[in-house]
């Protein structure tokens, strides 16, 4: 499992023109399920997105994390993430799993979120969403699990 986050001050998803989930201070993670994503590597990527330290403390420095703040957190499926792009021209989509365990897993994962913490806003999955946000840094990380 693969999560693009970003710190941001608000973001946003729309889909057809309707707002789907919003938050403001806080975290926007595009999630992206790989082959061979199980229970153990879901669970990890909540525990990251939750305890990952990327928020200021008192004297400036990345040591709080999301669960510190009480942030919001944006999931957004994006396979996208998961694509081979060493050769050519155009991605390949074999490193991502299929939508159905692509669905499973992002569920999980948002279930797991909603568990553990207050704020959880997410996108829909496989529709086309139009995601807006504000990076604050710009704040940007790639995790794995």
């Amino acid at each position: 499992m693969i999560a693009l986050i970003q710190r941001v001050t608000e973001a946003s998803v729309r889909v057809d023109g309707e707002t789907v989930g919003a938050i403001g201070p806080g975290l926007l993670a595009l999630v992206a399920v790989e082959p061979g994503d199980d229970e153990a590597r879901t669970a990890r990527m909540a525990e990251r997105l939750l305890g990952y330290r990327v928020f200021g403390d008192a004297d400036g420095k990345m040591n709080l994390s999301l669960a510190d703040t009480g942030g919001g957190l944006l999931l957004v499926s994006q396979f996208t993430l998961a694509a081979d792009t060493g050769r050519g021209m155009r991605p390949s989509f074999t490193s991502a799993a299929p939508p159905e365990a692509g669905r499973l897993w992002f569920d999980r994962l948002l279930a797991l979120c909603r568990q553990r913490h207050p704020r959880v806003e997410t996108g829909r999955f496989g529709a086309h969403m139009m995601v807006s946000l504000a990076n604050d840094g710009p704040v940007t990380f790639r995790l794995q699990s």
